[in-house]
């Protein structure tokens, strides 16, 4: 069942900005080659790859976004999904707060950057 209130829509993503790194609104954003399934599994490794720190913006009925993150120095190879983390780097499946597929995937011939501008809708 969809939740038909715009306002309490936007309370529980305004809610989800909290499961990031302190309680306020910034995440750690990962980039995956598969399905990180609910562990954070598959991310990407090598070149200069590292997890990117994002703060979520509150929009209205029920969605969050941030600014384009970029991703340098990523190797050849085809990217899939997107992460989010409580910590910068390493972690548990305790520290993986979710996962999501990129639309459409990313393939990178050769060593390059990637851009993600991550959203989160609820409805």
């Amino acid at each position: 069942m969809a939740i038909s209130v715009p306002a309490t829509r936007q309370a529980l993503a305004d809610h989800f900005k909290t499961l990031g790194v302190t309680s306020t609104d910034t995440v750690y954003v990962s980039l995956h080659t598969a399905d990180p399934d609910s562990t954070g599994a598959d991310e990407a490794t090598g070149g200069s790859y590292a997890r990117q720190l994002g703060t979520w913006t509150s929009g209205s009925g029920g969605t969050l976004s941030m600014a384009k993150l970029t991703f340098s120095g990523m190797l050849a190879g085809t990217y899939t999904h997107a992460g989010l983390w409580k910590v910068s780097a390493g972690g548990t499946s305790a520290d993986f707060v979710a996962g999501e597929a990129l639309n459409p995937s990313i393939t990178l011939g050769g060593t390059g950057p990637i851009d993600v501008t991550p959203s989160f809708t609820i409805s």
